[in-house]
């Protein structure tokens, strides 16, 4: 604990490292204040609803709740949260693939890649166009009565509250993008991760008391919060784990007038067990959409009524085998498009480099890509499972469904991977000014 303070003080001491987390911290503080102002037009006394269990704390839209930092329910100028933007950049992504003109620009270095962050911005106010509008009108359906609407949902309601959530939006992108350039870590991946810890106290308070007074008791408390920090260890150890693939270096010297190769310094390729990330859980629960909305056209049928039934629910048995099946295709899909093994060869080819037992090119490639996929297979495994995780929490320990979506999934990833990526950028700044870093040993020290 000691050592701790002394890290912390440690990083007080140096003035950059000191100015980029206070201004990290204050633009967080502008998004978490800008979560609770309600749109004009909409009685804020009126909106239990959204959270009282008949509309977002349960299903899908409990996770949009909980990406937003409780804006979604609070029908907030940022209800529409970053997610926007993360559904342009994935959209920009994968058209990469196909459109020459995007793959060109990946080839054009900096220039490049500020064409098409700003091609995702407008994408982004396109997306938001649509899902403003979409939100407004779907109050209704998350338990909203028709009282909480001031003016009614004419346009001179419609039109002024799409505008601003428009607004939020770009706002809320703007404080992430400026998060990044002046302050420490990703700032769209921290106002996501402030959202999901938001709501985290909460939840915990409402197992505990439950549990407290009914079944289990106190030492039910303590069993969960077991459960919760080996869920923990297992994420940090997905994140983290990786193949290393040995790489050799060729040196060139002279030698009586002559230039001749001799082995040079031994270094790795990293590998990452999970590549993807949390994109193939984002992937899959966008497609796991579908199954509701096609058991609603068809609910005059048994079979209709039965999948609305199963796949509206996201703690069911139906619903997580095909969503971690869907995870482990995706985990897949995207490793494949955004691990460019044949780039990499190509790469160490230039370099000088070459895998020891392996020819450069095409053959090293191919070994890359072998490697890849070997051991992408365990890691979409391991992945699938704890995105399914809270299901089986929910079934077999009866836990609030609240409280079982910090078990796994979506959530806990991203404040895993957020934290790591955090405590990695703050370590190499201590790490060049002669400190130690806030993980004193392991793998976990980056050096910049």
């Amino acid at each position: 604990m000691k050592k701790f303070f002394e890290t912390i003080s440690n990083m007080w001491k140096i003035e950059e490292l000191r100015n980029r987390i206070l201004m990290t911290l204050g633009l967080l503080l502008v998004y978490r204040f800008g979560c609770q102002i309600v749109l004009p037009g909409i009685d804020s006394s009126q909106l239990g609803g959204l959270v009282d269990g008949t509309g977002t704390d349960q299903g899908i839209f409990g996770l949009l709740n909980a990406f937003t930092g409780g804006a979604f329910a609070n029908a907030s100028v940022f209800a529409l949260g970053i997610m926007p933007y993360i559904s342009a950049s994935i959209v920009v992504q994968l058209m990469s693939i196909a459109i020459p003109y995007l793959q060109k620009l990946d080839k054009e270095g900096e220039s490049g890649r500020k064409t098409k962050s700003q091609i995702t911005r407008w994408l982004t106010i396109g997306i938001c166009i649509v899902q403003a509008p979409t939100y407004l009108f779907g109050l209704s359906a998350f338990g909203v009565p028709d009282s909480a609407f001031l003016m009614g949902r004419g346009l001179d309601f419609m039109i002024p509250a799409v505008i601003i959530l428009v607004s939020g939006c770009v706002f809320a992108m703007w404080l992430g993008e400026k998060i990044t350039d002046k302050g420490i870590g990703n700032g769209i991946s921290l106002l996501i991760m402030i959202g999901i810890i938001a709501s985290m106290p909460q939840s915990f308070v409402q197992e505990a008391v439950t549990r407290w007074n009914g079944v289990g008791g106190p030492m039910m408390v303590l069993v969960e919060v077991i459960i919760w920090f080996l869920v923990i260890l297992a994420c940090v150890l997905l994140v983290m784990a990786m193949r290393q693939i040995p790489v050799q270096y060729a040196r060139r010297t002279a030698s009586g007038g002559y230039e001749k190769n001799v082995m040079g310094s031994r270094q790795f390729i990293p590998l990452k067990l999970n590549a993807s990330g949390v994109m193939p859980i984002i992937f899959a629960q966008a497609i796991m959409f579908v199954p509701s909305m096609l058991g609603s056209m068809f609910n005059d049928t048994t079979v209709g009524q039965w999948i609305e039934v199963q796949f509206a629910d996201i703690f069911g048995w139906a619903y997580n085998i095909l969503f971690g099946f869907l995870i482990i295709v995706f985990t897949f899909f995207y490793t494949a498009i955004t691990v460019p093994t044949n780039k990499m060869a190509d790469d160490l080819k230039r370099s000088g480099g070459f895998i020891p037992g392996i020819r450069p090119g095409k053959e090293t490639g191919d070994y890359l890509d072998k490697i890849m996929s070997l051991i992408t297979l365990p890691g979409s495994i391991f992945l699938a499972l704890l995105a399914v995780l809270p299901a089986v929490i929910v079934k077999v320990l009866d836990v609030q469904a609240g409280w079982a979506l910090f078990y796994g999934g979506t959530s806990l990833l991203i404040l895993v991977g957020v934290a790591i990526d955090t405590v990695q950028q703050v370590n190499a700044y201590l790490l060049n000014r002669h400190y130690d870093g806030l993980m004193k040993t392991g793998k976990n020290r980056k050096v910049a």
